[in-house]
């Protein structure tokens, strides 16, 4: 072990990053659009995301404390400190850019994940959604069709609620205490 495969875990840790940025991102697009019905495929593409990251993070812990070790750190140090005690040559530079990247990445995760909430939070009401069951004055339907469409209604908003709660779910489980932590920011 050591800084190459650091690095190389790192590398990994970032693409997961800006995979769940994509996916938060398309998340919210999907929220602002009133596209509620997809929120059960864009909540599991970020469960997905996030089950990658847990496993990162444990290969990057092992990795970083190995390190840590080996240059004479504590087994928990953070990544800034990783990089202070590099030895000379391209480890402090490359670990100082890791360490930017991953900052960055974490903090536009952390935002986008807190308009994605707010977003959903708001609910259906916000988008501006015509719910399916209402009929406008003039319109002829067949006697049974309203009690009909309210069932379709009460249904559809039934799935809806589910599909927000869960994205709400996923999307509040998108903090990343332990990479904050080793990046320096907790």
């Amino acid at each position: 072990m050591g800084a190459d495969e650091l690095s190389a875990t790192l590398w990994r840790e970032r693409r997961q990053l800006e995979l769940l940025l994509y996916r938060l991102e398309t998340q919210l697009l999907h929220v602002r659009a009133g596209n509620w019905h997809w929120l059960k495929f864009t909540a599991a593409d970020v469960e997905k995301v996030l089950e990658n990251l847990r496993f990162d993070t444990l290969a990057r812990n092992i990795e970083s404390s190995a390190l840590a070790i080996e240059w004479r750190l504590s087994a928990n140090a953070t990544l800034p400190m990783i990089a202070s005690m590099a030895p000379p040559g391209i480890w402090p530079e490359l670990l100082q850019e890791h360490h930017h990247g991953l900052v960055l990445l974490l903090k536009q995760v952390e935002s986008t994940a807190a308009a994605n909430v707010e977003a959903l939070l708001m609910g259906p009401q916000s988008a501006g959604n015509q719910q399916l069951g209402s009929v406008e004055p003039g319109d002829s339907m067949a006697p049974g069709a309203v009690a009909h469409a309210d069932t379709v209604d009460d249904m559809t908003l039934l799935a809806e609620s589910a599909n927000i709660e869960r994205a709400l779910a996923v999307t509040r489980d998108c903090s990343l205490p332990l990479l904050a932590e080793f990046v320096g920011l907790a």
